[in-house]
């Protein structure tokens, strides 16, 4: 069931999503060549305890037999990595590499969920352009986040754009609705027909997120039962924003 959320509620939602964007803020400064991936997520803990938050990520079910609960607080993936990675000590971020983070942050019953993609150091033309369409994607979405539109005008904004530029979208996972819960309904793919799902009506919060692939769209998940990869080994990138669609534009409430 899609819900309407209360004044009160999104003055709690602009609050977990203003401490997901202030962190990301925070790595920017600080994410370089040479750092560990844990070395990040326990980074970016201390930023959001310091904020009266926690990470929404920590500890959610995997809903798998015999893989356990995600053990950090961002979701970290490099390169051919598509989404959920598990920081490590072992894993070192290095020079060139294309750095996609994903973090929900919960605080006072609310959740509030952004991804971002970081060029690390000096990277290829290709790693820069497929950044730029990810970020432009979600933009070209939002467009649509109007009341009166449906969720379909949303995805297929995303996907026409994505597939003009020459890649493709990940159609396994997709965005989805946020509140008390990491994940609500509607469920928001990121391509579809237009005209289409859910009818959009101020006081949604969404969370909406182009996760883009250079190569073939073709994923598998990883032995640890979280990391999911591209099949042909290509640079994938992902960018979020969680989202409140109003009497008119909608309002990004993860952007600081």
């Amino acid at each position: 069931m899609v819900t309407i959320k209360s004044e009160k509620e999104i003055k709690l939602m602009r609050e977990a999503c203003r401490v997901t964007g202030l962190v990301y803020k925070e790595i920017e400064k600080v994410i370089r060549p040479g750092m560990t991936t844990m070395e990040l997520d326990k980074f970016a803990e201390k930023i959001i305890k310091e904020n009266g938050g926690i990470s929404a990520q920590k500890g959610y079910p995997s809903g798998m037999k015999g893989v356990p609960p995600f053990p950090a607080n961002l979701c970290i993936s490099i390169n051919d990595e598509v989404i959920h990675g598990i920081p490590s000590h072992k894993k070192i971020i290095r020079d060139g590499d294309v750095v996609s983070i994903d973090l929900v942050v919960y605080k006072d019953g609310f959740n509030g969920d952004a991804a971002r993609t970081f060029i690390v150091g000096n990277a290829s033309e290709e790693a820069k352009r497929l950044v730029e369409i990810t970020q432009k994607a979600f933009f070209e979405g939002i467009k649509y986040a109007v009341k009166g539109n449906r969720i379909g005008d949303i995805s297929h904004a995303i996907g026409e754009f994505v597939e003009k530029n020459g890649y493709n979208v990940v159609r396994e996972f997709q965005g989805h609705g946020i509140g008390r819960e990491m994940h609500e309904d509607p469920g928001i793919p990121n391509y579809g027909k237009a005209g289409r799902g859910v009818r959009l009506e101020p006081g949604m919060t969404l969370a909406i997120e182009p996760m883009v692939i250079a190569g073939a769209r073709d994923i598998y998940q990883d032995y640890d039962g979280w990391t999911i990869l591209t099949q042909d080994g290509s640079l994938s990138a992902h960018y979020e924003n969680t989202i409140l669609i109003t009497e008119k534009e909608p309002e990004v409430l993860t952007l600081v």
